[in-house]
């Protein structure tokens, strides 16, 4: 394994396997040319075109929403999407674009919506060493079974702004009081393009960094984290260069906090490919 090997596995997109999803003049989507065949079957709802397909529903963002998760409804019964997440992401052109419908969090990939998340990077300093709360993912996720992650993360959801998100998500993921979350200080953003069994996921992770108090102790709430550890920073830098172990979009969380706190040296093979790597245009 390699830094290298993490970021390349997030972005093995190929523009020539997809083609673009289409609402007005606006591209709110990537879809896989499988998928974008998939729809030919509701011409109500899209029109699919060999370089594109365009959402044809019309009216407010409810009658839209209506109307594609009509659709993704039948495509739950194929089996092409897994519709269990009691959830909506809001679909939009860019970040803070008016919202054109909302999807269920199972679908977004399938049509390649851009999704937003947060991630959380609780450290502690104690003299000179610098640790981070590592967790670890329950056994039965969907996602990234039994995977470390950071000390908090999650979507952006329908109903929920960026603030929110993280104070919401690190009160049942970490038992983290409000008081403390707000000291959280933004640290930019993570962006990749990958390719799943399900579609494209076009993901940009906000990042955020917490200095946690010496008696602090995560405690998970929600069933989504079975264990919290205190590592030494250096060793998951290491960790991530020498294994799997961490969910595939935390390897990039990390290598950006080891890239702003300077655990990543210049004179590192693999610097330049990490400061480079991170960041993946918004078009």
């Amino acid at each position: 394994m390699s830094f290298r090997d993490h970021i390349v596995a997030c972005n093995n997109y190929d523009p020539a396997r997809v083609v673009p999803l289409f609402a007005g003049r606006d591209r709110v989507g990537l879809l896989r040319r499988d998928n974008a065949e998939a729809l030919r079957r509701f011409p109500g709802v899209f029109a699919v075109a060999d370089d594109r397909v365009i959402l044809l529903a019309r009216g407010d963002v409810a009658a839209v929403s209506r109307a594609v998760d009509a659709v993704v409804d039948a495509l739950v019964v194929e089996k092409r999407i897994p519709k269990s997440r009691s959830e909506t992401f809001d679909v939009a052109s860019r970040w803070g674009a008016p919202v054109v419908f909302r999807l269920d969090r199972g679908a977004v990939p399938f049509f390649g919506t851009r999704a937003y998340g947060v991630h959380l990077n609780g450290y502690r300093r104690v003299g000179s060493t610098l640790d981070l709360w590592v967790g670890r993912r329950a056994p039965n996720k969907s996602v990234a079974p039994d995977k470390l992650d950071n000390l908090v993360a999650g979507g952006i959801g329908n109903g929920h702004g960026l603030e929110e998100t993280l104070l919401k998500e690190a009160e049942e993921e970490a038992s983290i009081p409000r008081s403390l979350t707000s000291r959280a200080v933004p640290a930019g953003a993570v962006s990749y393009r990958m390719e799943t069994e399900l579609g494209i996921r076009d993901d940009v992770l906000f990042v955020f960094d917490l200095e946690t108090p010496a008696d602090f102790v995560p405690k998970n709430q929600d069933g989504e984290i079975v264990h919290f550890e205190l590592m030494p920073a250096a060793a998951v830098l290491d960790r991530v260069r020498t294994s799997n172990d961490f969910k595939f979009n935390v390897n990039l969380v990390m290598l950006d906090f080891a890239l702003r706190r300077g655990l990543l040296r210049l004179d590192d093979p693999e610097y330049l490919d990490v400061a480079t790597g991170l960041h993946r245009p918004l078009d």
